[in-house]
């Protein structure tokens, strides 16, 4: 089976530091769909504007392409020190580097084929090889066992922005919803400790102490 980018994804975060864990965690994060080749016609998204969320079927193309799956993990929910298997987990270090993600639509540019959403957990650049329309009959099951993830009791951040930072509201918003996610790898926990993500062609640099975590400064 042949598999062909259909799609690629634009974000203001450019690399895997800082992206949301999974998707709908920051839901103020814009990025946007955009078709591209032969598929990059009006008619491919047409009935598309009925539904308020999609899945996006895409690679894990930032992954280290010498480093070998294993067939356990350590997820971050978990601390990073437990394991458990690699399909009971949402690692990108998969068999296959296949990302599903749910994600609301936000509005649609016919003209351009260009499908703008919220709370995507993609970095800028991703390649995205298929596109689902969200049905709640379907996709919803509220009642469902979710695992480990159930009994963890992780917390988000309180994230402070000192107004004298040269960032507008939109994007203001984006970092607060990204940054209490707590970007940090689950076994660093050093207050003195800087910590800095590419947002937007940005260096946003922050430190956590406890349960606040403070940004610093932006460089270009």
């Amino acid at each position: 089976m042949t598999i062909e980018q259909i799609a690629t994804f634009s974000s203001p975060v450019e690399g895997k530091f800082g992206l949301p864990r999974q998707a709908g965690l920051a839901p103020s994060l814009k990025g946007s769909v955009r078709l591209i080749g032969g598929f990059a016609r009006p008619e491919a998204l047409r009935g598309l504007e009925g539904f308020d969320y999609i899945w996006l079927l895409w690679r894990f193309n930032l992954n280290r392409e010498s480093r070998e799956s294993s067939l356990t993990v350590r997820p971050p929910r978990l601390g990073g020190n437990e394991r458990v298997g690699v399909f009971a987990s949402r690692s990108p270090y998969r068999p296959n580097p296949i990302g599903l993600s749910c994600v609301r639509v936000e509005s649609i540019d016919f003209e351009h084929c260009i499908i703008n959403v919220l709370g995507a957990d993609l970095a800028d650049g991703t390649p995205i090889y298929d596109i689902k329309p969200y049905v709640a009959y379907a996709d919803s099951h509220p009642e469902a066992r979710c695992g480990f993830v159930d009994s963890n009791d992780w917390k988000e951040l309180e994230v402070i922005i000192p107004d004298s930072l040269p960032f507008s509201e939109a994007e203001r918003e984006e970092l607060l919803s990204i940054l209490a996610q707590d970007p940090r790898p689950q076994y660093q926990n050093d207050p003195e400790k800087t910590y800095g993500m590419v947002f937007s062609g940005r260096n946003v640099r922050f430190k956590v102490e406890g349960s606040i975590l403070t940004v610093l400064d932006e460089q270009k």
